[in-house]
């Protein structure tokens, strides 16, 4: 607190710039609220007055404006904030001018403090202005916050700078200065108090101004000053001056004994303020103040242009007195505006110069500047016109043609550099131009027959062109062909001839009429060509040839024509059968005739249980294959050829089609206790399937049969009985009929399958039993030697592992009838209820009935439990309509398999479609399109339907996928194999792409991977590029960890660019990027190694270094099968096995990390480096069993597996193997498998 009975007038001048910020000007408000309450604040003590500074300063409140301290206090609570740029020198001059006057409050003989808070540097000069407030007596305190500039603060403040000067780091410790200001302020108050009264002695307490200001001899760069003297002695004057408009202020000192200055280079025509000091030994007055405007700058007089020309003009004016030179500045009026100004400056003794270069016909305005110095007088201004260019004279218009004429025209002056045509259709809008140099014609061409054109002529100068020279003309007709002739007249052709008639015709259509009434040959001929010879007429016939030119600009000449008749000659020779099928024979013959029309073929069956019949082939056809015919039939076949007038020579063969051949080489394997495998070599002829029959040979039972299409020549007939055996028929179907069967015989096994347990064993799995098939389980107890009764139970299996979307696709048309749909019903209700679980966990089933179009029953999130969906199942009713598969299953792709309608990602998508009959829309492409997305789909077809088509809409091999049954009741043939293989095929199977985005629609939101094409055209893949790294959280992809015994597949391809270095073709990591399990590929040294951590948490790898596994680092695409089990890892190669090596069982993996694909072993980070790579596919199955269906289809030169070798003889049993792991190692049951609990038989 300042308790000085000194008073003061204190100014704050506050930077208010961008800068500060409104937050820390909160801060600043804070600071004065604390120094206006360091201080005695009344309107006869301390008075504090407040400026605000930006771009332009402002008075917050003057020096007078509040009489009491908590007016000034409140004031400062609500000062706002401005806003602006940084001119603290403009600030401080204001203040000087403004906030320390009387009429401000400012009183004489009071000390005058000033303060200045800033965070900047300033944008203008501060050294003038600071000095004059410190000149009038004013003491000056700088505070710079943050980013200000120390230096300018030491320039602006008063000395010493160790009490003036002030700097913080930050406004939130503003406050920590108040104390130390306070005490330095009010120190120098009192100290000011003193110096004044002593300065002024007996005279006066206050120093006291000039009075009487004059200005006198003002001119245009300057003007005296004078007043009258200040009582008491005077040091010295000092006169203050600025323009009004630029602000920075400027001064002159005089002796305290002059009165009056002369201030000079000034600008003219410009407003000063002025302001008088009178400076004693220790104060300073107030100003005397005032205002003086300097005079203009003579300008020029009196302009003239004159000898004005096209190009240039001359100007000329009397000189002003004084002037050090003019600036003549020139510009040309353009749409009443005025272009860019050229300038040209002179010496003063120059009053006439000539402006050179201008544009003809052009308006031009004219300005003159007297000059003095860097300043210019008033502008004297005048506007002329340059004259125009002349144009062409006389224009005339000769030769004209069709597409040609010449234009011609006189010169009009010697000036001119050449001339310019343009030409357009009168009716048109495309411009044509030309130009010409030292000529005063010229040629034009490619013009349009018959066509009104316009001309204009254009002369071209340096400046420019003139107006155009204009006239027009009509062409010609465009000329028809000379000289038609015919020459070289044969029976079946003859020459045309011609002369061309202009040289640009650029076609000729020439066109062929017989006289008789047939069509009329017509043919577009190139311009060049002056002759041709017309193939292929009618002997005997009279033949009018017209002819017409046709032109570059499209327009045809008139026809000209002449008429003759062809010669006559008959006959056919070397009559031949071939290519004979079981249902069609190949007939052929050389013409040795071309007058023949026709040709009339006959056939007959030598066995004359037929009548004959005849086919009609065109003249110019000399083969026909002849079908259906009887299979293993003779038939006597005879060409006629026919003419116009009759009929020609006949020539007779015999030919026999070929019988209805076998299949041969019936061969029984795999044989097992329910099920049996049978394969065959095809017969030579193509079939269209095989139909297989068997039946038990001794137990009581139907006969069953299933259809498998001609690309298969193996199966597993499945669901027999155990120990019997079948006879099994063999038949190929033909479209006329099956041949004759090959028989075979074939028997399961019959022992049982028997385990032997421990005593405190009460618990058992049985694995690889058939899904939804009942088992008779019996257990024994046993006493050293003695075996007690059994006691047995009835279980089926169920899918239990399935997890899939599965939609059924039902036919609803008419043809099926309501009997029927029933039975429809019934086998969907058989074959949903053999699933274990419904529902996000297990299975999502949807079902859509369609006919003439789709109808959703249900969607995949409808139901999640069996008995609703099973419910839901048996309210479906009959559509009825017709039969449109193909849009069908594309309302299943676009509407049932989406995430709206519960899709989950991840899991296998399976379509079965359900069929009576032929689509009557196309399934090709979307099937195929299904299919290479990754859809597994099956086809049921009963009764009528196709089964080629239901061989298109399945997936490969046909034997799995497509099942075919003669009518309704025969649903329960297939329902079990279908079961087995939808179970197989929605059983835990991870679609590895699908998790990691590789799929069409996904891919571009994956960085660093492009789509490229795979193994074959119609397959795309994807290139992994170099340190894409793709990663999933382990947690989404495998939620519950990875089973016990499962394969993991690849389809992919090392590149050029793949590095050398072992990396992880997949791997999964813990949270600390700790390899858990995975697959390594080394390229340097060819190996493959799969790694993982056993029950007992000890990690475990095995590498394989085989021949076999060389050939993937090679460039080619192959295909992987990592088979893992409890004991065994397995590798396959491209479908053969390479190697198998023994493992313990693995343990349960972390899921709390990430899997990855590419990762470099080297890298140790999540976001490390990783290989660069094709891949095409990627599946993780729980089964072990996936590689033995598998055919390698994917790879070029790959088909099927090829014939299979019997199976020997069952060998001895085995020593019973080592204890597995725990059976918290074990994430679930695989399909098909069963478990039972001993103890509950027990009790």
């Amino acid at each position: 607190m300042c308790k000085t009975p000194a008073i003061a007038d204190i100014v704050v001048l506050v930077d208010g710039s961008w800068s500060i910020g409104r937050l820390n000007f909160r801060l600043v408000r804070l600071f004065l609220e604390n120094l206006v309450s360091a201080f005695n604040v009344d309107s006869d003590k301390t008075r504090i007055g407040l400026a605000q500074y930006s771009g332009d300063p402002r008075i917050e409140w003057h020096l007078n404006q509040h009489s009491t301290k908590e007016a000034v206090l409140d004031a400062a609570r609500n000062l706002p904030y401005k806003g602006g740029n940084t001119l603290t020198g403009l600030a401080l001059t204001f203040i000087l001018e403004n906030s320390f006057k009387p009429e401000a409050g400012a009183r004489p003989g009071v000390p005058k403090i000033g303060i200045l808070i800033t965070d900047g540097k300033s944008q203008d000069d501060v050294l003038p202005p600071a000095k004059s407030l410190r000149d009038a007596g004013i003491e000056l305190f700088a505070i710079g916050v943050k980013n200000a500039d120390v230096n300018e603060l030491k320039a602006i403040a008063s000395e010493p700078d160790e009490t003036h000067v002030y700097n913080v780091a930050d406004f939130n410790i503003m406050n920590t200065i108040i104390e130390s200001l306070t005490q330095t302020v009010c120190s120098r108050v009192e100290e000011q108090d003193k110096e004044i009264k002593e300065a002024t002695g007996s005279l006066s307490s206050n120093p006291v101004a000039p009075e009487n200001l004059v200005t006198t001899d003002i001119t245009a760069r300057s003007f005296r000053v004078s007043w009258s003297h200040a009582p008491g002695k005077v040091e010295k004057y000092r006169v203050v001056y600025y323009s009004t408009t630029a602000g920075q202020p400027e001064e002159v000192v005089v002796d305290g004994t002059e009165s009056t200055a002369v201030i000079q280079n000034l600008m003219s025509l410009t407003e000063y303020q002025l302001a008088v000091f009178a400076i004693y030994e220790k104060a300073a007055s107030e100003g005397l103040r005032g205002v003086v405007t300097t005079l203009a700058l003579p300008a020029a007089a009196d302009l003239n242009i004159y000898d004005v020309t096209h190009s240039s003009m001359r100007v000329k004016w009397k000189p002003a007195p004084t002037a050090t030179g003019y600036m003549i500045l020139y510009a040309a009026l353009t749409g009443g505006e005025t272009a860019d100004e050229k300038e040209v400056k002179v010496a003063d003794s120059v009053t006439d110069i000539e402006l050179e270069g201008l544009t003809p016909n052009t308006e031009y305005t004219v300005t003159v500047y007297a000059l003095y110095g860097d300043e210019a007088s008033d502008p004297l201004t005048g506007q002329e016109t340059t004259l125009p260019l002349s144009p062409p004279r006389n224009l005339e218009f000769s030769e004209i043609r069709h597409s040609t004429a010449r234009v011609s025209w006189e010169a009009a002056s010697k000036k001119v550099n050449g001339y310019r045509i343009m030409y357009v259709k009168t009716d048109g809008a495309t411009i044509n131009e030309d130009e010409v140099e030292g000529s005063t014609t010229t040629f034009l061409s490619n013009l349009t027959s018959l066509t009104e054109y316009t001309v204009a002529v254009f002369s071209v100068y340096d400046e420019g062109q003139s107006d155009p020279l204009t006239g027009s003309f009509t062409t010609k007709k465009v000329p028809k062909p000379l000289d038609l002739t015919i020459s070289d007249v044969s029976t079946d052709e003859f020459r045309v001839g011609w002369k061309h008639s202009a040289d640009d015709v650029t076609l000729y259509r020439l066109a062929c009429t017989p006289l008789s009434g047939e069509e009329a040959k017509e043919l577009v001929l190139s311009g060049d060509v002056d002759t041709i010879v017309l193939y292929d007429l009618l002997p005997g016939t009279e033949y009018e040839v017209s002819l017409s030119a046709i032109y570059n600009d499209e327009t045809e000449s008139d026809v000209v024509a002449v008429l003759e008749t062809t010669l006559f000659r008959s006959g056919i020779r070397y009559l031949d059968v071939g290519d004979e099928t079981t249902f069609s024979l190949h007939v052929s013959w050389d013409p040795a005739d071309s007058r023949v029309t026709q040709y009339k073929v006959s056939y007959v069956s030598l066995k004359g249980d037929r009548a004959e019949e005849a086919v009609m082939v065109p003249g110019r056809q000399n083969d026909l294959v002849l079908q259906p015919l009887l299979s293993d039939t003779l038939y006597k076949i005879s060409v006629t050829p026919l003419y116009i007038d009759g009929e020609g020579t006949t020539l007779t063969v015999n030919g026999k089609t070929l019988p209805l051949s076998g299949p041969t080489n019936l061969r029984v394997s795999e044989e097992w206790y329910n099920r049996f495998r049978i394969r065959w070599d095809p017969p030579p002829t193509a079939t269209m399937g095989y139909r297989v029959v068997y039946t038990s040979a001794s137990a009581p039972g139907p006969t069953l049969d299933t259809f498998v299409g001609d690309d298969v020549n193996t199966m597993v007939i499945l669901n027999l009985l155990s120990g019997t055996e079948y006879i099994v028929k063999l038949f190929a179907t033909y479209s006329t009929g099956s041949s004759d069967a090959v028989v075979g015989r074939a028997k399961t096994y019959g022992r049982k399958e028997e385990v032997i347990v421990d005593g405190g064993t009460s618990r058992h799995c049985f694995y690889n039993l058939i899904p939804n098939t009942k088992y008779k389980i019996s257990v024994y107890s046993q006493l050293q030697e003695i075996e007690g009764p059994a006691v047995s139970l009835l279980e089926a299996t169920v899918c239990k592992a399935a997890r899939a979307n599965l939609v059924f696709l039902v036919d609803g048309s008419w043809s099926i009838g309501d009997e029927n749909f029933v039975k429809i019903i019934g086998f969907l209700y058989n074959t949903i209820g053999a699933l274990d679980k419904i529902g996000p966990e297990g299975t999502q089933v949807a079902i859509v009935q369609f006919s003439d179009d789709p109808r959703t029953e249900f969607q995949l999130n409808s139901y999640s439990d069996k008995e609703n969906l099973l419910n839901a199942v048996q309210r479906i009713r009959y559509k009825g309509g017709n039969t449109k598969t193909g849009r069908a299953i594309k309302h299943a792709k676009d509407t049932i398999f989406t995430v709206e309608a519960g899709l989950q990602r991840g899991i296998p998508r399976v379509l079965v479609v359900i069929t009576d009959g032929r689509s009557q829309d196309d399934i090709d492409k979307i099937s195929k399109e299904m299919q290479i997305d990754g859809y597994s789909i099956f086809a049921v077809g009963v009764a009528d339907a196709d089964y080629s088509e239901l061989i298109n809409i399945a997936n490969k091999p046909s034997n799995r996928h497509a099942f075919f049954v003669d009518d309704f009741d025969a649903f329960k043939k297939i329902e079990d194999e279908l079961v087995t293989f939808v179970c197989e095929t929605a059983s835990a199977r991870f679609k590895m792409m699908e998790m990691f985005g590789l799929v069409e629609k996904e891919y571009a939101s994956v960085e660093g991977v492009s789509l490229e094409t795979g193994s074959l055209n119609s397959f795309p893949c994807f290139r992994l590029h170099k340190d894409a790294l793709l990663s999933q959280p382990t947690k989404n992809v495998h939620p519950e960890g990875l089973p016990s015994d499962y394969t993991i597949t690849f389809l992919f391809r090392l590149l050029p660019d793949t590095p050398q270095e072992p990396f992880a073709l997949w791997e999964i990591l813990n949270q600390h990027n700790e390899p858990l399990v995975g697959v390594i590929l080394d390229n340097g040294g060819k190996t493959l190694t799969y790694f993982n951590y056993d029950y007992k948490n000890e990690f475990q790898t095995v590498t394989f270094e085989d021949p076999g596994v060389k050939k993937i680092f090679f460039g080619s695409f192959h295909k992987l099968h990592v088979v893992i089990s409890k004991t065994h890892a397995k590798l396959i190669v491209d479908c053969k096995q390479i190697g198998e090596k023994e493992i313990n069982a693995a343990g349960n993996i972390s899921t709390n990390g990430v899997e990855t694909l590419g990762r470099m072993v080297r890298s140790r980070s999540p976001r490390g480096n990783s290989a660069q790579f094709q891949l095409q596919g990627f599946d993780i199955s729980c089964s072990t069993s996936t590689a033995n269906r598998d055919k390698c289809c994917e790879l070029p030169g790959l088909g099927p597996e090829g014939l299979r070798g019997e199976i020997g003889p069952i060998g001895p049993q085995g020593q019973p193997g080592p204890q597995g792991p725990s059976g918290l190692s074990i994430q679930g049951l695989p399909v098909g498998s069963c478990c039972f609990s001993i103890q509950e038989w027990i009790a």
